[in-house]
């Protein structure tokens, strides 16, 4: 087995990082006998190598799930998708016909790659905005972009979320942290889906996804301000479905379980690695621990992966998925039964 083959096996068995970056030197390409010194980079946050080799899991974080082109002339917003599930939301949405804006806070050039992979390899449309969710004007000013460069909205998925890295006790909390998470998780999401529901086409194909979090149903201790403040939106998000009666647009809920991005990962890191740890191999045994007891958790032993709720949200936001409507979907491959 090749080294190459070798990561690509590490990602697929889901285990943990090796340090955050690793350049690995071969000689030749890992499918030639070539002469050639080559520098392949393993990024673990996002399970991938970038080199010139192609592979299926490469493709996939290039948001190409299914391109059927089913949303063709419509115009999505996709909040906090520069990064994690958002970003494979809005490729994917872009690789299936989309107009999408890209909504980021920081990250903006995580923001524009993204853009530029929708444009060069979907021969899609798309922006990049910069917006503090849980501002009334910044949102709207999102929507106003989103219109004088694509016209009418059909597609609004909040994305867009926080969790405090030391996964907290409800009696270690502080008042300001507890409002941080809900400023964006909640407010965030309200405010997106209170002009959405305004803004949104009628008579069929408006579409509000807000995800959540498998953590509701699951309670999961160090989870308190996170759990509450989703628990929030899937409240909301059902009265809202009964508010937007008559106009044909849908509002569900999106609820992940455990899945394979920075956020997750960062929040390991601050709950195993001690400030000013040096990268040893019982260092990244404590980060394997973290995650095979997280694995053990699911029927299937892994973790999720973004493009296991793009493909959902996908169908969701399609013609197909009209008739689902009001409802939380945990998409979490069975952790929380």
């Amino acid at each position: 087995m090749s080294l190459s083959d070798f990561l690509f096996a590490l990602c697929r068995e889901g285990h943990s990082r090796p340090p955050p970056m690793v350049l690995v030197l071969c000689q030749g390409t890992p499918t030639s006998d070539g002469e050639a010194l080559e520098t392949w980079a393993f990024d673990p946050h996002m399970f991938r190598l970038h080199g010139s080799r192609s592979d299926e899991r490469e493709t996939v974080h290039q948001g190409d799930l299914a391109t059927s082109r089913k949303l063709e002339g419509r115009v999505a917003i996709v909040t906090g998708s520069s990064r994690g599930i958002g970003r494979e939301i809005a490729l994917t949405l872009g690789s299936n016909g989309a107009s999408v804006v890209v909504v980021y806070q920081g990250h903006e050039d995580k923001a524009h790659e993204v853009v530029e992979l929708i444009k060069i390899n979907q021969s899609g449309k798309a922006i990049a905005v910069r917006a503090d969710v849980s501002s009334e004007e910044d949102v709207k000013a999102v929507f106003d972009k989103a219109e004088e460069a694509f016209g009418k909205i059909h597609i609004l998925v909040n994305s867009a979320g926080i969790l405090l890295p030391l996964y907290a006790r409800l009696d270690d909390t502080s008042v300001e942290d507890w409002d941080r998470v809900f400023s964006v998780n909640t407010k965030g999401s309200f405010i997106a889906s209170r002009e959405a529901a305004k803004r949104l086409v009628r008579g069929g194909g408006g579409r509000i996804v807000n995800i959540s979090s498998s953590v509701v149903a699951m309670l999961t201790p160090g989870y308190g301000a996170y759990a509450a403040s989703k628990a929030a939106v899937e409240t909301f998000t059902k009265v809202l479905t009964k508010e937007l009666k008559g106009r044909r647009i849908t509002a569900n809920v999106v609820a992940p379980g455990a899945v394979a991005t920075d956020m997750l990962f960062a929040g390991i890191d601050a709950n195993v690695v001690v400030p000013g740890a040096v990268a040893t191999d019982m260092l990244f045994a404590g980060i394997e621990a973290t995650v095979q007891r997280i694995k053990a958790l699911n029927p299937f032993e892994r973790l999720g992966e973004p493009r296991d709720i793009a493909a959902l949200v996908l169908f969701v936001v399609s013609d197909e998925g009209e008739w689902m409507n009001g409802q939380v979907i945990r998409a979490d491959g069975g952790s929380e039964v």
